[in-house]
């Protein structure tokens, strides 16, 4: 594994000489951010050795390294889900390549489904922990050595100094600050009604299908993480309607320039900070 991390890092290395500080993750109808991304360099997954290819609509599969409010950042323009078949070490070996690559901080988004019934669809939530319902965490099997410690520590999986930076974020753009507990799932199908009010007992604001394994291997690799959750439906149950993948996709491209806008701002603050 450590072999493979090192050669699609060196491939990468071969396309640009950008070191990124920031690595980000973008989900489910999410992609159109990379629009703002200053002297972009593209590379589709395809030829990064070792990279597997999306399968997912609206998971574009292409990491771009360029900048972002003058911040030097890598960006993945979709991801792998365990749903579609792949082992845990596909799944969040793009977060390790970005890690090997330079990033300090890794901001993970994605789209989820309201539990909270203060939630409304096209909010952006600060994800302040998570529940791993997935059946399985990245980090099983031989500890890599090299990546990080046997029993890592997820006290504060997600860093409460990005969470108070992002919270500076959303109040200089005037919007409402919304923060809440990610629920992660096996998938594909959409919960119950029944796995709703379950989640909701035990704590759970928002649910989706990814965003977990790759919290659990930056935490691992030292990196500190932050996460956003773009609510695109109430969850199954909650407005006794059916869920489907293109309303995810059009809620989606509805906040787009609110996304955008919030991770631009955040960036901007990050930049002013060592950590």
């Amino acid at each position: 594994m450590y072999k493979k991390l090192k050669e699609a890092a060196q491939y990468i290395k071969t396309v640009t000489n950008v070191i990124p500080r920031v690595g980000l993750v973008l989900g489910s109808g999410l992609g159109a951010f990379v629009e703002r991304i200053q002297n972009p360099i593209v590379i589709p997954y395809g030829k990064i050795p070792h990279f597997k290819q999306c399968t997912v609509e609206g998971h574009e599969g292409r990491l771009i390294l360029g900048t972002i409010a003058g911040v030097p950042c890598v960006v993945l323009q979709g991801r792998l889900h365990v749903y579609e078949g792949h082992p845990m070490e596909d799944i969040v070996f793009p977060t390790r390549v970005m890690a090997t690559l330079g990033i300090e901080i890794l901001i993970l988004t994605n789209a989820a489904g309201g539990i909270n019934q203060t939630f409304r669809p096209g909010d952006l939530v600060l994800m302040e922990d998570h529940i791993n319902l997935m059946g399985h965490n990245p980090l099983v099997g031989p500890n890599i050595t090299e990546l990080g410690p046997r029993f890592p520590d997820m006290t504060e999986a997600y860093a409460k100094d990005l969470r108070n930076i992002f919270q500076k974020a959303y109040l200089n753009l005037g919007r409402e600050i919304k923060k809440g507990i990610y629920a992660a799932l096996l998938g594909p199908t959409y919960e119950t009604p029944a796995e709703i009010r379950m989640l909701r007992i035990i704590g759970a604001d928002m649910v989706g299908m990814s965003t977990v394994p790759e919290a659990i291997a930056a935490n691992h690799l030292g990196l500190k993480v932050c996460g956003i959750s773009c609510i695109t439906n109430m969850a199954a149950g909650i407005e006794q309607r059916a869920l489907s993948h293109e309303d995810v996709k059009e809620m989606a491209a509805k906040v787009m320039e609110h996304f955008s806008n919030l991770l631009c701002e955040g960036i901007t603050l990050i930049k002013e900070q060592k950590f």
